[in-house]
């Protein structure tokens, strides 16, 4: 008989000891117990093992721990993936927490709307105060990702879980020398590009977001991870389902973020080169007030 737990709910840390501990606390109140709570801890040099290793000898919930040397959150994503052995996955970051019947809303909605069809579903994220993040989506639709992405009233923070098979396909997410600002959403639009998600309006997590967290200080991180930002508005521009208007800023945002990289994105694959050259005048723009911004940030 088959014992595995049908979720993985995966958080990748570093050093954030300190706020590991309303996870924790989060994650024994759970009503639902099919599932696993796996802890990526990036290069960490806090005390994260340390506690990590008391909760898991306190075996009040199933903890799984892997260190892996420090090479940015997409990487901890990879690492995730290839450890994951359960159907579905879910990140929870390391400043964020589930409420209490989360596990039990993920695994009843899967169970009965599990399909090979469908990459997932997508719920929905809420701030501390209890304020949901972007509007209700339709009920009972599917949709996908980048289709969410364009809508003002959807496009903020959501919370996918998605199927670990469709991951373990796609992954790993490329990496660059001395680039760790690479946005795994990558991965999540690589399987969107396989089947859409369906959509549920349930609250999966409580957000906090960090000074220091990826969507903070974002103008820094085109300047420190060029390569990877090009990487992901590649894939952009190549998607289905996007409106003429939202391609064309990521082209803007291609050719801004080559120069960066010291590119040409003429030469990048499966673009299309006409809508390169039409952005290319806006995306210079957009070059020049990047600088601006990192030069004001300095």
């Amino acid at each position: 008989m088959d014992n595995k737990p049908t979720l993985t709910v995966f958080t990748p840390t570093y050093n954030r000891a300190n706020l590991l501990q309303r996870g924790y606390e989060a994650i024994k109140r759970q009503t639902c117990k099919d599932f696993v709570w796996l802890i990526i801890d990036d290069g960490s040099t806090d005390n994260t093992k340390e506690v990590v290793d008391h909760w898991i000898a306190e075996g009040v919930v199933p903890i799984t721990y892997v260190y892996k040397e420090n090479g940015g959150l997409h990487t901890g994503y990879n690492k995730a993936i290839e450890v994951m052995d359960t159907e579905i996955c879910v990140c929870i970051d390391s400043d964020d927490w589930m409420p209490d019947d989360a596990v039990e809303i993920i695994v009843n909605y899967w169970n009965e709307h599990s399909h090979e069809d469908i990459a997932g579903f997508v719920g929905k994220d809420y701030l501390p105060d209890g304020t949901q993040l972007g509007e209700v989506f339709p009920e009972d639709a599917t949709m996908h990702l980048v289709e969410i992405r364009q809508h003002k009233k959807w496009n903020r923070d959501n919370k996918p879980v998605m199927r670990v098979n469709l991951l373990k396909r796609v992954a790993p997410q490329p990496t660059f020398v001395g680039e760790k600002n690479f946005n795994p959403y990558y991965m999540m639009l690589k399987i969107d590009r396989i089947y859409p998600f369906r959509l549920l309006n349930r609250n999966l997590c409580f957000v906090d977001y960090q000074p220091t967290g990826m969507a903070a200080n974002i103008v820094k991180q085109y300047f420190n991870s060029p390569n990877s930002f090009v990487e992901l508005r590649r894939l952009y521009v190549t998607l289905k389902h996007t409106k003429w208007l939202w391609r064309m800023r990521q082209y803007a945002h291609l050719v801004a973020e080559c120069r960066i990289a010291g590119k040409s994105p003429f030469k990048e694959k499966e673009v299309n080169k006409c809508y390169v050259a039409l952005m290319y005048p806006f995306g210079t723009l957009l070059y020049y007030y990047m600088c601006r911004k990192l030069k004001q940030l300095s």
